[in-house]
């Protein structure tokens, strides 16, 4: 699988857009040029079966993390971009205020307290000499490093019961445990959900 493979949602905003220095102009530019487009969900496949989980697992896909009803794109909907003069800060004030929505996006509850399986890009939190035991599953490559984190309905934050050793920074896995409504606020980005996992395995696609 390449890296330039998007699970659901396909955020890509470049750094710059919510940086708060660039003029309104440049912001203008940047949002029509950069506007976050939802893309098709990758196919979780069929479930697996993790040791020791309770219940069922199944497989899902971001867009299950999503309630029904609520857009991501509402306050940039509502920018009337063609309307603003140069140096205009309502561009930058509703790119704002579109951060603090996204970094307090509402959880679907239909999916609470269920063994789930879904497929993401690996961030770790920490860097110990035993290994990775939190991170953060993200649904595109190079979101929360080489751009602006997604919705936090967008970003699970994963606990291994022990540090593994076996992955790194952006690599693509399968992550398996039981999710919650438990909000992170890291240095990396705010997740809406945590997944205690009790396997995570490399991400393979069937053809």
């Amino acid at each position: 699988m390449k890296k330039t493979k998007r699970f659901g949602f396909g955020l890509c905003i470049l750094s710059g857009l919510l940086a708060g220095h660039a003029t309104a102009q440049s912001l203008r530019d940047t949002v029509r040029e950069t506007v976050p487009q939802v893309q098709p969900a990758l196919s979780a496949g069929p479930a697996s079966q993790g040791a020791g989980l309770p219940g069922p697992t199944r497989s899902i896909g971001w867009e299950q993390l999503i309630p029904a009803g609520w857009d991501p794109y509402k306050d940039l909907k509502a920018l009337n971009l063609d309307g603003l003069k140069d140096n205009d800060p309502k561009a930058e004030e509703a790119l704002k205020k579109m951060r603090q929505m996204w970094d307090n996006a509402p959880i679907n509850p239909m999916i609470l307290g269920q063994s789930v399986r879904l497929p993401g890009f690996m961030v770790p939190l920490e860097d110990l000499p035993e290994g990775t035991k939190e991170f953060l599953l993200v649904p595109y490559f190079g979101a929360c490093v080489h751009s602006p984190p997604p919705p936090a309905n967008q970003i699970v934050h994963v606990v291994l019961d022990k540090p593994t050793k076996r992955f790194r920074l952006m690599d693509t896995l399968w992550v398996t445990g039981a999710l919650s409504a438990t909000k992170t606020d890291s240095h990396m980005g705010v997740a809406s959900y945590r997944l205690d996992a009790k396997l995570v395995a490399p991400f393979t696609e069937k053809k």
